[in-house]
């Protein structure tokens, strides 16, 4: 006998849907012979799967075993540093993550986070607060978590909208002399791991807008470029992989064949900026991590290129509709 109470993020989604999240232990085959015997109980009455919940609904399930007290992943991670929050709102919470953590799995960014929101915010059988972009493992910055359904909702919304704009700095080895527009289309390779370019169907555009910022002396091929870069779509490595396919990797990643480097690769997402109709058009600003500040100043002696990648840069590229999915 299982006894469930839908909360606010669970309003308005299909019974079924919610049984999965609620249920993860039961096979999905079980949930459905549930459903059809009659076994699922919704204010007191046999319901179909595709029943919306309303938050408040008392749900009741005979004929499977309640599921036994366990440690939730959460409750092993390490807490979540308050230096880490950049900004943190009613519906999302926006952090600086550190190069070389995972966003996923076991000891990652995602249970340090729902470690630090358990008990922040109303219960919920079918959401679970999650992040909502990407950001590599060796990549660090600017990172976006939703606290509620309609956090997530509306967060995606804006990025197919492409109404939030997405600022990285990098450093790419080589000499990069002028703005460029990045257009390839581009696949993953989920067996090695890795994106390239390709003209097979199921190929999608990645769009990035250049702006190179101050490079070492020369274009020998010891050189290297301070590098900011604005997404306009949002595929997996995207920006390590569109780098590499023009002689640039980024210094230090060896996946996509840079030369080692100290402490590298240097990829930061550095900043997001809102519309103004939301959040007052705020800008938020993820510091550099104290290694990628020492290599810029070694390399480019001093810090005005940090000074100008702190400014607005238009776009490069053209504008695509939805061109982030």
């Amino acid at each position: 006998m299982i006894d469930l109470t839908a909360g606010a993020d669970d309003d308005g989604r299909r019974l079924d849907r919610i049984l999965r999240k609620a249920l993860p232990e039961l096979p999905l085959s079980m949930i459905h012979r549930l459903l059809r015997k009659g076994r699922v109980l919704v204010a007191g009455k046999p319901a179909w799967g595709r029943r919306r919940i309303r938050q408040g609904d008392a749900i009741h399930i005979t004929g499977a075993a309640s599921p036994g007290a366990r440690a939730t992943i959460e409750e092993a991670e390490a807490p979540l540093p308050p230096s880490w929050i950049l900004a943190e709102f009613e519906d999302i919470l926006i952090i600086n993550k550190p190069a070389g953590l995972a966003v996923h799995g076991a000891g990652s960014l995602d249970g340090r986070v729902g470690a630090y929101l358990r008990g922040k915010r109303p219960p919920s059988l079918s959401f679970k607060p999650g992040p909502l972009h990407r950001l590599d493992k060796p990549a660090s910055g600017i990172i976006v978590f939703s606290k509620t359904l309609e956090g997530a909702r509306l967060f995606s919304a804006l990025m197919r909208q492409r109404r939030l704009r997405k600022i990285y700095l990098a450093l790419a080895e080589g000499h990069i002399a002028q703005r460029e527009c990045w257009e390839d289309l581009l696949i993953r390779d989920r067996k090695a791991g890795k994106t390239f370019a390709s003209p097979e169907p199921g190929a999608r555009l990645g769009l990035t807008s250049v702006f190179p910022l101050v490079s070492t002396a020369g274009a020998s091929a010891a050189a290297y470029t301070l590098v900011k870069l604005e997404i306009h779509t949002g595929r997996t490595h995207q920006i390590r992989a569109q780098a590499a396919l023009r002689g640039h990797p980024l210094a230090g990643d060896r996946k996509y064949g840079g030369s080692p480097f100290p402490q590298g690769p240097f990829l930061h997402a550095r900043s997001l900026e809102f519309p103004p109709d939301l959040a007052g058009g705020r800008r938020i600003t993820a510091p550099l991590p104290a290694a990628f500040r020492r290599q810029i100043a070694l390399l480019f002696r001093g810090s005005a290129a940090l000074r100008e990648a702190a400014e607005r840069a238009p776009s490069q590229c053209a504008p695509r509709q939805n061109a982030l999915y």
